[in-house]
């Protein structure tokens, strides 16, 4: 049991996140002696970009921090559903276990984490070795009406209108059961995967397998914590944005490079994506640029932030919080190639980590087989 408050313990727990699912159940547990186990769970869908890596490992340090056991689901299963990789299950298992694995390794070492404090969980092992998870998934289902399955489906980058295989429907009810057979008391994802969480957390005290409990016995319901999406480097597709379009909506795609910085891109790669990106002079509510400071630099306490400038245009500035920033930026005082520029080189340093794991040759060798992988599935 850790030695810090359960005060202290939340607060590193939900820093730098949109929102916690069952606050105040969580502190309560936070102060007995119930170990908090996390997970968070990847489709194996291609390259892992700064969001899936940088936001979302740079959660998982503080979850560490706050003396909390972190998981990392590989979901294999979940992958072959949603017909990614071409739907081979010996190719998903393959990259997730290899590419896949070493990406969300360089991933916590650039965010200054232990990779090795981090247990990796490959679906099929989670369910070959858990004979009651198919029956947590019926009990979860049994608790489910068919109209939120429909409505959930969302998580996996579907709409309810969308035509769509029955397997598909299956997907969030096994998202619940691998929070219950995990015996996770801390579920983690970004904010598009809340509807699987509020599941799990509605059929916590009816289902009879795999229930979670506290150290007395008691049954409880799983924490969720939801971290924010990274928004992608493009100009939206109607400019300007509608006052009714969520920004947090247009988020980075790993299936559009030109939106997305990947962990293992070299400098050059970033300085091109970075110049290119839609940075509206004196925009703060939708900026990719701004948004980017506030949560792969300012978040990471990687303060202060020196921007230099020629004396032409107003010379060296410094920023103590993104509060300052955005509003510099908000009044005219700081001009977009100025803060691309300044983005760029804190992102190269902040990539270096993982750009030297990628350098060893086994692990190259790793992302040389997706490449391969993506070009003929494509």
């Amino acid at each position: 049991m850790s030695t810090q408050s359960a005060a202290d313990r939340l607060a590193l727990i939900e820093r730098n996140t949109t929102e916690v699912m069952g606050r105040d159940d969580l502190l309560a547990l936070l102060g007995t002696p119930t170990p908090i186990r996390h997970y968070i769970g990847y489709e194996i869908s291609g390259k892992v970009h700064l969001g899936s890596g940088l936001v979302a490992m740079g959660k998982v340090r503080d979850f560490l921090d706050a003396g909390v056991a972190c998981h990392v689901l590989l979901a294999d299963w979940h992958t072959w559903i949603n017909d990614k990789l071409g739907g081979d299950r010996e190719v998903i298992r393959r990259i997730a276990t290899g590419y896949f694995t070493e990406a969300m390794r360089a991933s916590l070492l650039a965010v200054g984490a232990d990779p090795s404090r981090v247990h990796f969980v490959l679906g099929t092992d989670l369910y070959d070795n858990n004979p009651d998870y198919w029956r947590t998934v019926i009990e979860v289902s049994r608790h489910t009406s068919l109209a939120r399955m429909l409505r959930s489906i969302s998580i996996l980058g579907r709409e309810q209108s969308d035509s769509v295989d029955f397997a598909k429907l299956i997907y969030p009810a096994m998202q619940a059961a691998d929070i219950f057979v995990q015996g996770i008391n801390l579920a983690h994802a970004g904010t598009e995967q809340r509807k699987a969480h509020v599941i799990a957390r509605d059929v916590a005290t009816r289902i009879r397998t795999n229930g979670l409990t506290d150290s007395e016995g008691h049954t409880i319901k799983p924490a969720a914590v939801h971290h924010p999406l990274l928004l992608g480097l493009r100009k939206p597709p109607v400019w300007p944005l509608p006052d009714d379009v969520d920004p947090e909506t247009l988020k980075m795609s790993k299936s559009d490079p030109s939106s997305a910085v990947f962990i293992h891109d070299d400098p050059d790669t970033i300085r091109r994506r970075v110049a290119k990106a839609f940075c509206p002079p004196q925009e703060t509510r939708f900026n990719p640029v701004l948004n980017w400071f506030e949560q792969l630099v300012f978040a990471f306490d990687d303060a202060p932030l020196r921007i230099d400038r020629s004396e032409a245009n107003g010379g060296v500035i410094t920023f103590e919080t993104y509060t300052d920033l955005a509003g510099a930026y908000g009044r005219g005082m700081l001009h977009p190639s100025d803060a691309k520029n300044a983005l760029t080189e804190r992102l190269i340093e902040r990539l270096e980590p993982a750009r030297a794991h990628f350098a060893k040759p086994e692990v190259a060798a790793m992302l040389a087989d997706l490449d391969a992988v993506l070009a003929r599935t494509r």
